[in-house]
């Protein structure tokens, strides 16, 4: 997940024989630059790198302005004014030629794309390199558009998912397809690889997508406690405590529907009534500046907690190591079918 997912933890991942990713979404080119240039200098394995293909975003000040004035009593409590206006923070890729331009200078192993699809040029330039392509879906019809764009893979990504539901419209209807559901009509439909992601935590949960057809599995929630990923302590705390058995699907922090720990943000889609955030990633420039003043007063409630509904099998130890261990328990789960003739 974006801001979790450091190039150490990435590598880490890759050292120990699995794919290891960094999102370079929420950050521009010479800082995509960086961090993939971080992650070659700690290993010589592939790993991916993840993009964000949303949809621009529409800036509506009128909006904004009614956003921010129902944060601000929030604000009020940690002594701080709302920002004056919001700025479109990230850059989607299908509207950034520099990002593409370095992409195919430095040509990473595997590319992803979540939100969505860039345009077939961008896709055709990208394999023109040697690179994989993967892309998220929550839907059959959006696994379709997957495969006839010519991408090599598809996430199929249950509602059970940490972080941002990967809808390539999220004004379209969501029929909130769960991991194993989702898993299982790709796995029949598609002519192409699929990775099952969401609420996947252990080896145990790993075995089931692939008895169900997928060829691999992606987990997110099961490595922020790593110490090589980047979440504060904060976050650490919220994912060992009781906010962990009650994850929610929210758009207020950042615009989009995404699944976070039980926190104090949260909470406030009891209040939100008809008022609805501005477009994403605009929302995420006023729940950032919310979180910041909230966590300089030692208030961890307004940050972005990604975390799937498997939150509380969350482990805390090295990458390696939790990669060894995923391993070990998969084969355990495998020897324990092939022993009782169940597969």
């Amino acid at each position: 997940m974006a801001g979790v997912a450091t190039p150490a933890l990435a590598a880490a991942v890759a050292n120990e024989g699995a794919l290891g990713s960094i999102s370079v979404g929420a950050t521009d080119v010479a800082g995509a630059r960086a961090m993939i240039e971080e992650v070659r200098a700690r290993t010589d394995r592939a790993f991916n790198v993840n993009l964000f293909v949303h949809g621009t975003a529409k800036p509506e000040p009128p909006k904004a302005a009614d956003w921010l004035r129902w944060l601000s009593p929030l604000f009020a409590e940690f002594g701080v004014e709302p920002p004056n206006t919001l700025r479109t923070i990230y850059k989607s890729f299908a509207d950034d030629p520099e990002m593409l331009e370095m992409l195919l200078e430095v040509a990473p192993p595997v590319v992803s794309f979540h939100f969505g699809l860039p345009s077939a040029d961008i896709i055709a330039a990208l394999r023109g390199r040697g690179i994989v392509l993967l892309a998220t879906a929550t839907s059959l019809e959006e696994a379709r558009a997957i495969e006839a764009a010519g991408v090599d893979g598809i996430v199929a990504q249950g509602i059970e998912a940490g972080g941002h539901r990967g809808m390539f419209d999220p004004a379209a209807r969501d029929d909130c397809l769960g991991t194993l559901a989702i898993t299982r009509l790709l796995a029949r439909e598609a002519n192409i690889p699929v990775v099952a992601a969401g609420g996947i935590m252990d080896g145990a949960g790993i075995a089931a997508v692939l008895d169900l057809g997928a060829a691999a599995a992606q987990l997110g929630t099961a490595f922020v406690l790593c110490p090589e990923s980047a979440a504060d302590d904060g976050y650490r705390a919220a994912l060992t405590g009781s906010g962990a058995n009650h994850t929610a699907l929210t758009s207020l922090i950042s615009g989009r529907p995404a699944r976070a720990l039980a926190n104090r943000f949260t909470e406030l889609a009891a209040l939100v009534g008809d008022l609805t955030p501005p477009d994403y990633p605009i929302a995420y420039d006023a729940g950032k500046a919310l979180h910041t003043a909230a966590k300089a007063l030692g208030e961890h409630g307004f940050g972005a907690h990604w975390a799937g509904q498997g939150a509380p099998l969350a482990r805390s130890m090295p990458a390696a190591k939790l990669v060894e261990i995923l391993r070990t328990e998969l084969r355990d789960c495998q020897s324990r079918d092939d022993g009782d003739g169940s597969t």
